[in-house]
């Protein structure tokens, strides 16, 4: 692959990632329109890669064709929402169990800090969003399992649309911390299957705070 080539992937894929962020942190919403050159006027880049990105954000179902209006933000249906959740809720417990198994006390440590960063985050819910995500990053990086983290990232990105974050909800920052600190004393005693049901719970969990904040 040519220098030029390298550069044009690395821009698309940065402009891909900068949508997406764009989605997940409300700033585009479910229903929104996005067109190429506002796009590119937000993100100062030139209307190729964001062509290109918006392309591949459609493959993946995450904007959808808005008659006349090119491109939109894809809407999740309520039964979307569930079946989101039902696989979110498998893999997090496979994970969870190979984590169990694989992870470095180092690794378990860091969960900890982490976990007690997102406790403190109470009340600021863009703030404990993003340390719940890098918690969930942290413990598929000690599954140890190239594949499954792959799936579980693209599952990810597919949760950018629910609209708005379960942390907005009084109390749930503080029980989902007690959740995440649960996990982590089961792979700290090295409980595969207590870990993966503790996952399993704190997602079914998160579905129902879920519930209260979508319209259904």
């Amino acid at each position: 692959m040519t220098r030029i080539d390298s550069q044009s992937v690395s821009r698309s894929q940065n402009t891909y990632q900068a949508i997406l962020t764009a989605i997940r942190e409300g700033i585009y919403r479910p229903g929104t329109a996005l067109r190429e050159e506002e796009v590119a006027a937000r993100l100062g880049v030139s209307r190729t890669p964001v062509r290109e990105a918006l392309g591949r954000l459609q493959e993946k179902g995450l904007l959808e064709a808005a008659p006349g209006r090119g491109v939109a933000v894809a809407v999740l249906s309520m039964p979307q929402i569930f079946e989101l959740y039902a696989i979110r809720e498998a893999l997090e417990g496979i994970v969870a169990r190979y984590a169990a198994h694989h992870a470095t006390e180092a690794e378990i440590a860091n969960l900890e800090r982490i976990n007690r960063e997102f406790s403190e985050a109470a009340g600021d819910a863009r703030r404990a969003a993003q340390l719940n995500r890098e918690f969930h990053a942290r413990l598929y990086e000690a599954a140890r399992n190239r594949y499954l983290r792959q799936v579980v990232e693209d599952l990810q990105e597919n949760i950018a649309l629910l609209p708005d974050t379960t942390f907005t909800v009084e109390g749930r920052t503080a029980t989902a911390a007690r959740e995440h600190n649960a996990i982590i004393m089961a792979m700290r005693k090295r409980d595969g299957e207590g870990a993966s049901a503790l996952a399993a719970e704190h997602i079914q969990e998160a579905l129902k705070v879920r519930l209260t904040i979508s319209p259904g």
